[in-house]
């Protein structure tokens, strides 16, 4: 990676034109006048270029090393620092896009703020690398998102900067808040409380219920709102609501921004030095109020018990660093919401072009900002899922779309194109998007509910209260179900089974391969009794040719079209046994819930191939409620040992197939043998995905040694 040759294509690649028609923003009312901005804007092309050395950003070990910078080095420490990002992700790949957008924001945050001693909480906290590099991690940016290295989001354990651990979205003013009610509880002598959510965070319910809270109990703190005009990931995807951000709230505060009014009685208040209410004059205080409230008819966040200022520029370290400055030293214990306005992927002329796709990237050519992607494989499984609900869809015009705010993750952006007006984006609002289908599925739609396992916690009351207990046929379908990858422990999905196996009425299907899943969303649409639930893990098909030659496929004509409804609650044999007439003490059966049938096959292969005594059966049982019993007592019957397989905790298949067996007396002779493999009661880092399935002990090798300490072939090791 070479920055000159960036430097040399910088402007070719930078917009031409802004990407706002705004007047230069003033925080007036709240400073003495102050430096007005030179240009326009948001404007790429008054961006630095890119330096070929960081000879400030070397001398930063800690964020106290940058109390005595002056502003102007701070400038220079956010050129460095943002191409510092640039370099970093280049290499390992993350998020991108966000990281960009609050460079001047963290330095000036940890300009002005003593942390670990004042609290810095970043919610989501995909947009955390800057924070990282200033907080002593730069020389452990090369294994972000990587095994064995640091984090792609905060972490507590990882460092005592990263005040509150994150990976979802809308939690850090509810952690602002108890961190604040601890410090004066405790008589602590400073009492810096600062939480930054962006304003597609801000859709969360969770941060409305701190608000109010906070407001109520009149919490000292600050909650920096940082409006780049996104939800945590893109928008764009066409929906009921248009292809703009999925929040009124960003369509609100940029109406505000641009309004006649706005600018006028900010002209008026202009000169006013205190900041709160209580601290100026009576009669400036009155025009301070009608200047806001004409433009905003009584803005939420005041009537929340917040004190509100902005709009600010986020990327204006002049008057940035001078506000926070006074927030952090006044003695009022009202809680204030500073309203930033920044720009995603700001700097990087490729990523403000393409704040979408330089969201998160795959390792990518800094001079082009051209991604490196592997090579073209068999479809991702969230495609296949998107495109057979389009089929779906076109034959049934009662079939609709829900996502929360994660349109691209899901495959809603494929269906979206092809059916804008049934798709619906809720925001960052599980809860709602639950609640919402249910209603839809009562009034005689057929909501597909399209949400990632990890967040679908998010709405488990709801899936209990408004759905399951009222029977509603509302269809979830829960993608990256399994260990994900680099994002790491807060995006596993590795409970579902175990929080959804517990609630009655429902229907749990798990798809071992993409034919499977094209039946199984056939499957859901058909189920109008109930309601159901589709899981399958982050990753792609296996393609044609393992397809028949693995899993046993008939594909003349290639995979179908289109998929087959399949019977519910019936599983199927994958694989019979190579060797007939085996004794039944010789043979296991492999029980497979979901796409571990891949592994499953492969251990019984070799497993036949490597000892002649032992004879494996495989079966892919689809469904674990209703758990196709039937299937089960006739492995049993057959069998000397029965293993199942899963991409889930504890509490999951394997333990629905242990209830049963042991209610119908299927153990009780003490003959047959069972053991349960899914993931281990531990959280799994960031790493690539087979090494953490590697580490789960859920791959071939591991099921071929379970089945050999079963038949007593190897020695059993104690567990710790």
């Amino acid at each position: 990676m070479d920055l000159r040759h960036y430097q040399r294509l910088h402007l070719q690649l930078s917009p031409a034109t802004n990407r706002l028609s705004l007047l230069p923003l003033s925080t007036s009312f709240l400073l003495p006048p102050p430096t007005r901005l030179s240009t326009p804007l948001f404007n790429s092309e008054s961006t630095p270029t890119p330096p070929l050395s960081t000879p400030l950003l070397d001398t930063i070990t800690s964020p106290s090393d940058l109390n005595s910078l002056t502003i102007q080095q701070l400038k220079v420490l956010s050129n460095e620092l943002r191409w510092d990002v640039i370099k970093s992700v280049s290499e390992t790949g993350g998020h991108l896009g966000s990281s960009l957008g609050v460079v001047e924001m963290t330095v000036a945050l940890h300009h002005v703020f003593q942390a670990p001693e004042d609290k810095i909480i970043w919610d989501v906290s995909h947009q955390c690398y800057p924070h990282k590099i200033l907080t002593g991690r730069r020389s452990g940016m090369s294994t972000l998102r990587q095994l064995g290295g640091i984090s792609g989001f905060c972490k507590m354990k990882e460092s005592e900067y990263d005040a509150m651990g994150a990976g979802h979205s809308s939690t850090s003013i509810s952690a602002a808040q108890g961190y604040s009610i601890a410090k004066s509880l405790l008589n602590k002598p400073r009492n810096n409380c600062i939480a930054i959510i962006g304003d597609g965070a801000i859709t969360g319910g969770m941060a409305y219920e701190a608000m109010n809270s906070a407001g109520y109990l009149k919490n000292r703190m600050i909650v920096i709102l940082n409006d780049n005009g996104q939800v945590s990931l893109p928008t764009g995807t066409p929906s009921a609501g248009g292809t703009g951000a999925a929040s009124s709230l960003s369509a609100t505060t940029s109406q505000i921004l641009v309004s006649k009014p706005f600018q006028d009685f900010r002209s008026v208040a202009k000169g006013l030095s205190g900041l709160f209410p209580e601290n100026i004059q009576e009669f400036n205080k009155k025009i301070d109020e009608y200047a806001r409230g004409i433009v905003s008819g009584g803005t939420l966040f005041e009537e929340l018990g917040f004190y509100y200022v902005g709009p600010l520029d986020g990327h204006d370290l002049d008057n940035f660093v001078p506000i926070l400055e006074k927030l952090r030293d006044s003695p009022s214990n009202k809680p204030v919401l500073l309203h930033v306005k920044t720009t995603k992927g700001k700097g990087y002329a490729p990523a403000e072009a393409a704040s979408d796709k330089m969201h998160g990237v795959a390792k990518f050519d800094v001079a082009t900002g051209v991604q490196i992607k592997g090579k073209k494989g068999p479809p991702s499984l969230t495609s296949v899922f998107a495109n057979e609900l389009v089929g779906v869809a076109e034959e049934d015009r009662t079939v609709v779309g829900i996502t929360a705010a994660m349109p691209g993750g899901t495959g809603m952006d494929i269906f979206g194109r092809r059916f804008p007006k049934r798709t619906f984006d809720v925001g960052i609002a599980e809860q709602h998007a639950v609640t919402m289908a249910a209603a839809m599925a009562a009034e005689g739609l057929k909501p597909f509910v399209c949400i990632y396992s990890t967040f679908m916690q998010r709405g488990y009351d709801q899936v209990v209260h408004d759905v399951a207990i009222q029977n509603l046929p509302v269809r979830m379908i829960l993608d990256r179900a399994g260990l994900v990858g680099n994002d790491g422990p807060t995006h596993h999905g590795a409970y579902d089974l175990s929080y959804m196996g517990c609630i009655p009425n429902l229907i749990i299907m798990a798809p071992s391969d993409e034919i499977e899943l094209k039946n199984m969303i056939r499957t859901a649409h058909s189920i109008d009794d109930s309601p159901s639930v589709v899981r399958y893990p982050r990753g792609t098909g296996y393609g044609v040719e393992k397809l028949k030659n693995l899993f046993g496929y008939d594909l003349p004509e290639g995979i179908p079209a289109e998929g087959k409804k399949v019977e519910i609650g019936k599983g199927r044999i994958v694989r019979n046994t190579g060797r007939a007439g085996a004794a039944r003490k010789d043979k296991v059966a492999i029980l497979s819930f979901g796409t571990r049938l891949h592994e499953s096959l492969l251990a019984a292969n070799e497993l036949e191939e490597s000892d002649k005594d032992i004879a494996v059966t495989v079966a892919d049982a689809r469904f674990m409620k209703p758990l196709d019993i039937d299937l089960v007592r006739s492995l049993a019957a057959d069998h000397s040992a029965i293993i199942t397989v899963e991409e889930n905790s504890r509490g999951g298949f394997g333990d629905s197939v242990l209830h049963f067996l042991s209610l119908d007396g299927l153990l009780d002779s003490g003959d047959l043998k069972f053991r349960p493999m899914n993931l281990p009661d531990a959280y799994f880092e960031a790493g690539p995905q087979y090494e953490q399935y590697e580490t789960a002990g859920l791959n071939a090798k591991h099921i071929k040694g379970t089945v050999l300490r079963l038949m007593e072939k190897t020695k059993v090791p104690q567990l710790s």
